[in-house]
C-alpha cells in the first residue's frame, strides 16, 4: 500500500517562503517519478515539479527559479523549497508519484500567500 502524506502549508506572506514535504510510505528511489501539483480555486490542477528517478528535475515556467524539488531517501520524503512566493501561487499543493504505472496522491495542502 503506497500512502503520500503532504505537510508545510499555511499562510505566508508575498516574498515570503515555505518547505512542503511529502512523506512516503516506500523508499522514493522505487517511483519513477515525483512530482508536485497545484489546483487554485476554479483552475484546472496544474504540474509544478517533477524529480525523476535518475535525479534530473522539471519545473514549470511560473516557478523555475524560486521553487526546488528534492527528495530525501532516508526519510523517505520529497520536498519542495518555495521562496518568493507570490498571491499566485496560492493554491492546495498535492504530492503525486507513479508506481509500476500507477499514479498515487496525497490528500494535499494548502499554500495562502497574502498580506
Amino acid at each position: 500500500q503506497v500512502q503520500l502524506v503532504e505537510s508545510g502549508g499555511g499562510l505566508v506572506q508575498p516574498g515570503g517562503s515555505l518547505r512542503l514535504s511529502c512523506a512516503a510510505s516506500q523508499r522514493i528511489s522505487s517511483f519513477t517519478y515525483m512530482s508536485w501539483y497545484r489546483q487554485a480555486p476554479g483552475k484546472q490542477r496544474e504540474l509544478v515539479a517533477t524529480l525523476w528517478g535518475g535525479g534530473s528535475r522539471n519545473y514549470a515556467d511560473s516557478v523555475k527559479g524560486r521553487f526546488t524539488i528534492v527528495s530525501d531517501n532516508a526519510k523517505p520524503t520529497v520536498y519542495l523549497q518555495m521562496n518568493s512566493l507570490k498571491p499566485e501561487d496560492t493554491a492546495v499543493y498535492y504530492c503525486n508519484g507513479r508506481k509500476l504505472g500507477t499514479d498515487y496522491w496525497g490528500q494535499g495542502t494548502q499554500v495562502t500567500v497574502s498580506a
